[in-house]
C-alpha cells in the first residue's frame, strides 16, 4: 500500500507546518509557497543574502517529508555537471571485459562484416543506465517520490544554462542523447533562489511564481529569534533587534541579515550578557559586521543605535 502524500491544505496550514519545522514565514510566503503547489509552478525567490530563501525551501521539504535535492549554481555551470556524467571508470574496465571475451562475442559469425555487426552491438552497453551517475536535475526528475528541487543562487550561472534550465522547467524534462528523453515521474517541488548579482530573464520569471524575501519586520524577527535562540531574555532580544534594524538603516557595504541577528544573539548568550550597552555592541561588532568600514561607521553611531 503506498504511503499518501503530504500537501499543504491552505494558507494557515503551511505557516503552521514551516513554523513546525524551524521555519517563521510572513504570510505572503505562506501563500506563495501554496499557490507553487496548487499549480505546481517553480517558485523564484529573489532578496538580500541571509534573510532565509534557501532555507524555506528546505523547510518545505521538512514539512511534507521529502527529499531535499539541491543544484548549487556557479559561473560555468553547464548542463552536464547539472544533468548527469558518464562513470567512465566503470566503461573503462567494461571495455576490458569486451577484449577479454571478444572471442566469445564473435564464435559463430561466418564472415568478417557478422563479426563487427556483433562487437558493434557491444557499444550500446556503454551508454546504458548502468553506466550513468545522475545529477541534480536528472535525480529530481527520475526519482519515484515526490522531492524539492533546489536550484540555488541561479543568478551566478550564466545565461547560456539560464536557458537550459527554462527548458527543463517548461515541461520538467531532459533529454539525453544517447538514452532519449527523460520525462518527470512525479513533478518536483521547484525553489530557484537569487541574490540579484544579475537580472534573470522575462522568460524564466514568467513560468515561475516570484517572491521576493525582504529583511522581517520587527515582529517577525523577534519570533525567529525566540524560536531559534529560546534561551534568550526578552528584554535583550528587544534590545538586539532593535538595534540591527537601526545598524541596516546605514550606508552599508554589507547590512546585517537574520542569520547574523541569530549569530549575534547566540554570542551574547555565550558571553552571558544580559543589558546590550555600547561597549558590549563594539567588542561584537566582528559578528555581524563583514567589512571594515561598516563597522568604523558603526562604531561612530554607538549612542544612537542603543535604546537605553
Amino acid at each position: 500500500m503506498s504511503k499518501k502524500l503530504k500537501k499543504f491544505k491552505d494558507v494557515d496550514h503551511v505557516a503552521a507546518s514551516l513554523e513546525a519545522a524551524d521555519y517563521i514565514c510572513s504570510k505572503t510566503i505562506a501563500t506563495v509557497v501554496f499557490l507553487a503547489q496548487a499549480t505546481q509552478k517553480p517558485v523564484l525567490v529573489e532578496g538580500p543574502a541571509g534573510v532565509g530563501k534557501t532555507e524555506l525551501s528546505k523547510a518545505v521539504a521538512r514539512s511534507l517529508g521529502r527529499e531535499l535535492i539541491r543544484l548549487q549554481c556557479y559561473e560555468g555551470l553547464d548542463e552536464t555537471k547539472a544533468l548527469y556524467e558518464w562513470e567512465y571508470a566503470k566503461q573503462l574496465l567494461y571495455t576490458q571485459m569486451v577484449k577479454e571475451k571478444i572471442d566469445d562475442v564473435v564464435a559463430g559469425a561466418h564472415n568478417l562484416p557478422e563479426a563487427v555487426d556483433r562487437i558493434a552491438a557491444q557499444e550500446d552497453a556503454f551508454f546504458s543506465e548502468r553506466f550513468i551517475q545522475p545529477r541534480p536535475l536528472l535525480q529530481a526528475i527520475s526519482s519515484a517520490r515526490p522531492v524539492v528541487l533546489l536550484v540555488d543562487e541561479v543568478d551566478k550561472s550564466d545565461p547560456e544554462f539560464e536557458a537550459f534550465l527554462l527548458e527543463v522547467l517548461s515541461d520538467f524534462q531532459v533529454s539525453i542523447p544517447e538514452l532519449g528523453t527523460r520525462t518527470a515521474v512525479n513533478i518536483p517541488f521547484v525553489f530557484l533562489t537569487s541574490n540579484d548579482s544579475r537580472d534573470m530573464s522575462d522568460a524564466l520569471k514568467r513560468r515561475c511564481i516570484h517572491l521576493y524575501i525582504d529583511y522581517p519586520d520587527r515582529d517577525l524577527e523577534m519570533r525567529i529569534v525566540r524560536l531559534k535562540v529560546p534561551e534568550i531574555k526578552d528584554h535583550l532580544a528587544g534590545q538586539l533587534i532593535d538595534a540591527i534594524r537601526k545598524i541596516r538603516d546605514l550606508d552599508l557595504k554589507k547590512k546585517p541579515c537574520v542569520s547574523e541577528t541569530l549569530d549575534w544573539a547566540q554570542a551574547l548568550i555565550a558571553l552571558q550578557i544580559e543589558d546590550l550597552s555600547p561597549e558590549v555592541v563594539r567588542d561584537t561588532l566582528n559578528v555581524i559586521l563583514k567589512y571594515q568600514a561598516d563597522a568604523d561607521l558603526v562604531g561612530e553611531k554607538l549612542e544612537q543605535l542603543i535604546n537605553k
